[in-house]
């Protein structure tokens, strides 16, 4: 692992972050509306020098409590600096809707102005404050470098490396036969080609001791002329090619690559070698294409290399194929268990004589869940205390803090799995802390993990890319990276629906984001509320009267709690700081004091929220025409709201909205008249299709001037109708990629030919019908009007019983679709070769209760699927 650089460690993470956020935000636009230009200017050219001087001195604010103070001073200086841009940027995006500017300003635009004001003379005077006071500390950056330089013998790089060997140690190794057995399978047979193997798995799990196994194995020994240790993290390309030599025996003091590169490839042609890369964590400088080109590769040879990493991605980039990765299991109960006891009992044989102590012991091990290292290391240091109930006791009830202290240690658990958690891009450690909000071993809805992270700004557009598009990316990248785990997925192309974090991960996880602030915690890393929180999950045991004060709070979501009482004078009733507020699935408390207008009355005050979420809340029956006064928001989730009866008009007021969901609200009948105004929306869910004499409802017409839509959801309800000048509407609208129609089960003959009329878009990527009673497909559902289409799904549609003669399409002209979704078509009758002609290209098939098709290759009656063999994908390559 490359070690990181003094000036990539600005501040904190959360600090970095937020910084760069800001700069972004003062706009020009911002500064002269409001009219202090001037002042901006000056608070921008103070905070980048604030961010520069202490970004220099911050990774020793540990040792020197002066610079710890600084710290933590300009942290709530930069949050307090961000409520009031963020105000602004509100206020600015309000009046250019309502288009009121500098000469037409209401009167409570100039009080605004006059606040703003008050406030940039004091930041700014804070800021003057503390450069004077960091003028004081030069001299202790000064004995700071000068200390660094002293104990490093000059070495300007820092951070933590681990190095490895060959050597393994067998009297610590548990449970690796099968993986051995399995790797020997791929790397024993002589099949003439360089073979490229990977052992991918979080931190601790035990890749480099399999790598060691293979490494000694006695037939491996014998099946290759030459075997070589390359540790990764700990040299650079220049040190990895003097010690392949070196291990060859050919020690050469050239500097020049090439010479270097060109004596490696002549030591090792002509024969069989094994080249162990062990803890890979990149190849971004290039490095592994440099060796890899210059080894030899004849087919005589039959060379092996197993790289072992902790990131999937790197090992794909480094040209392993999927069939050649090894993804090494957690240990079993019976087998952490067994090392448990080689470690805490090594005194005895790995033999527990203390039944007490057993229980205590076994108590213990499941807190390490299954994780190697994590087994070893609480073993090792159980084996030098005494082995008394009372003792061990102890240690289970303080194991966090006990963690927590061994991870000063360069070579603790702590330490190892924190290198995965330096090595991640700014924006994916951030993301990554709000995990630490989460209860220990919780499973968590994706998409309110993505909703939180835009909604508090750590995730942003990029290019063409959405907001959405990118969080789900970074999610992706720490599963990559074994950081994260996929509860739930879609098999079609592995998309996750919910995700969880290893428990001992999520430890070192905590401790990070206690350092930085970002969440309250307990001495058992229990998130908690209270003055100072900044993020709270709320569960059952939650109190929220600590937050009584609190003027910090931005994140506030629901995780394990259904009930809530609310009233105007608990203490969360006087927070108004909150950018997040997720309420899914909130239940009131009966006989409380509760009034349904106190929670709307506080949340329409929560000027800076971005997402608001009331998923399957059935108490939910309105919305309040005040939550126009929600200038910010960007996300509004009310899906499954099954007795919301009316959305206000004033929601069309809300200039920066940009996902709406309103999908499976089935009281609802239909959205208000304006949503046009929503210019910036991008995923619209549970678009109720009016009657055309509802004269206050938004018609299908009137959507399109949404130009910027990706995602929609149509519901077709009783009485709902599409015009014949809306039959075309969908068809503007160039950037959507996702098309959900359900139908409502409408068999009446107008609707039936108007649906069959719809002329969709040609950007459509993934299209769901649901609930038609059609008897043949749409004719719009063809591969001449969706050549871009990579997923379709047809589901809960019982009358369906053919596919129709354009979905066939003609011989130059079939579908690009990779993957397909059936279920609940019990008429549907269709051969497994008439589809496999249609759609040639299909790599997935996920079929469920359709009777009715014929000679599938998988079962048609219960939940199946089909995958492509690999080789048919070669063969077509």
């Amino acid at each position: 692992m490359k070690p990181k650089m003094i000036e990539e460690a600005l501040l904190n993470v959360t600090l970095q972050l937020l910084i760069k956020e800001l700069f972004d935000k003062v706009d020009s636009q911002i500064q002269k509306v409001l009219g202090f230009e001037h002042e901006f200017q000056k608070m921008k050219s103070d905070l980048e020098f604030l961010q520069a001087y202490l970004g220099d001195v911050d990774r020793h604010k540990e040792k020197y409590k002066t610079l710890e103070a600084a710290s933590t001073k300009l942290r709530e200086l930069i949050y307090r600096i961000d409520d009031l841009v963020s105000d602004c940027q509100n206020r600015v995006e309000y009046e250019n809707m309502r288009s009121r500017f500098l000469s037409a300003i209401s009167l409570r635009g100039k009080n605004f102005r006059i606040q703003v004001g008050k406030k940039l003379e004091e930041i700014n005077r804070d800021i003057a404050s503390m450069r004077e006071t960091l003028n004081y500390i030069p001299s202790l950056i000064s004995l700071c470098k000068s200390e660094e330089a002293g104990s490093s013998g000059g070495d300007s790089s820092w951070g933590r490396v681990r190095w490895t060997s060959d050597i393994i140690d067998e009297s610590q190794t548990v449970g690796l036969a099968e993986d051995t057995k399995t790797l020997k399978k791929w790397i024993l047979p002589c099949n003439g080609s360089l073979q490229l193997i990977a052992i991918v798995g979080m931190g601790g799990l035990g890749k480099t001791t399999l790598a060691q196994k293979i490494y000694n194995d006695r037939e491996v020994c014998s099946r290759f002329h030459v075997r070589i240790w390359v540790c990764k993290s700990t040299f650079g390309e220049l040190e990895i090619m003097k010690g392949i030599l070196e291990q060859l025996k050919m020690d050469d003091h050239s500097s020049d690559r090439n010479v270097l590169l060109k004596r490696i490839h002549e030591a090792l042609s002509n024969k069989k070698y094994l080249i162990v890369m062990d803890d890979v964590w990149s190849i971004d400088d290039g490095w592994w294409k440099r060796i890899f080109d210059g080894l030899p590769k004849t087919e005589k040879q039959s060379s092996c290399i197993i790289v072992t990493s902790r990131n999937e991605d790197v090992v794909k980039r480094m040209g392993v194929e999927e069939e050649q990765i090894h993804r090494p299991k957690l240990l079993s109960e019976k087998e952490g268990w067994l090392l448990f006891c080689k470690v805490a009992f090594a005194s005895s044989k790995g033999k527990c004589k203390d039944i007490e102590l057993e229980h205590v012991g076994q108590d213990i091990l499941k807190k390490c869940c299954g994780l190697p290292l994590a087994i070893k290391t609480i073993g090792g240091l159980l084996s030098s205390k005494c082995q008394s109930y009372s003792v061990w006791k102890e240690v289970y009830e303080d194991l966090p803090h006990i963690l927590a202290d061994e991870s000063k240690s360069h070579d603790s658990l702590m330490a190892t799995l924190q290198l995965s958690y330096d090595e991640l891009p700014l924006q994916q450690k951030q993301c990554i802390l709000c995990f630490a909000i989460y209860p220990e071993d919780y499973e968590i809805d994706v998409d309110q993990l993505a909703n939180w992270w835009i909604g508090e700004g750590f995730i942003h557009k990029k290019g063409t890319k959405t907001p959405r598009k990118m969080a789900l990316e970074c999610l992706s990248e720490l599963i990559s990276r074994c950081l994260v785990e996929a509860v739930s997925k879609r098999n079609y192309d592995g998309r996750v629906y919910s995700c969880k974090m290893h428990d001992m991960i999520r430890e070192m996880i905590i401790r990070v984001a206690r350092e930085e602030s970002f969440c309250s915690l307990d001495e058992n890393n229990t998130n908690i509320a209270t003055i100072h929180s900044r993020r709270l999950g709320v569960t059952n045991e939650t109190l929220l009267q600590p937050l009584d004060g609190n003027s910090k709070l931005r994140a506030l979501l629901l995780t394990k709690a259904n009930y809530i009482g609310f009233t105007k004078k608990i203490a969360l009733a006087q927070v108004k700081s909150l950018r997040v507020l997720d309420l899914s699935h909130l239940k009131f408390k009966e006989n409380s004091e509760f009034c349904e207008a106190d929670i709307w009355r506080w949340i329409t005050s929560l000027k800076r929220l971005t997402y608001l979420s009331f998923r399957d809340v059935e108490n939910l029956t309105k919305l309040p025409r005040s939550i126009k006064k929600l200038w910010g928001l960007q996300i509004l989730v009310l899906g499954e709201c099954i007795n919301l009866k009316q959305l206000p008009r004033s929601i069309t007021l809300l200039p920066k909205l940009v996902v709406l969901d309103v999908g499976n609200c089935t009281s609802l009948s239909y959205l208000p008249r304006g949503l046009s105004k929503l210019v910036h929306l991008q995923e619209l869910y549970g678009f109720k299709i009016p009657n055309a004499r509802v004269s206050n409802a938004c018609h299908l017409r009137d959507l399109k001037d949404l130009r910027d839509l990706r995602v929609l959801q149509l519901d077709v309800m009783e009485g709902s109708m599409i015009e014949e000048d809306e039959l075309t509407v969908l068809a503007q609208f160039q950037y959507l990629r996702m098309l959900i129609v359900n139908a409502g089960d409408r068999d009446d003959d107008i609707f039936l030919e108007r649906l069959e009329k719809l002329l969709p878009p040609k950007s459509l990527e993934e299209l769901y019908l649901r609930h038609f009673r059609g008897h043949t497909t749409p004719a719009w559902i063809a591969p001449k009007l969706l050549d871009r289409l990579q997923y379709l799904c047809i589901e809960d549609s019982p009358v369906l019983q053919h596919l129709s003669d354009r979905f066939r399409g003609s011989e130059g002209n079939k579908w690009k679709i990779e993957g397909l979704c059936l279920k609940y078509l019990p008429n549907l009758e269709e051969t497994w070769e008439e589809i496999k002609s249609a759609i040639p290209g299909l790599k997935y098939v996920e079929v469920s209760h359709c009777n009715s098709l014929k000679s599938f290759s998988c079962s048609v009656k219960n939940i199946d699927f089909w995958r492509k063999p690999e080789e048919e994908d070669d063969e077509m390559n």
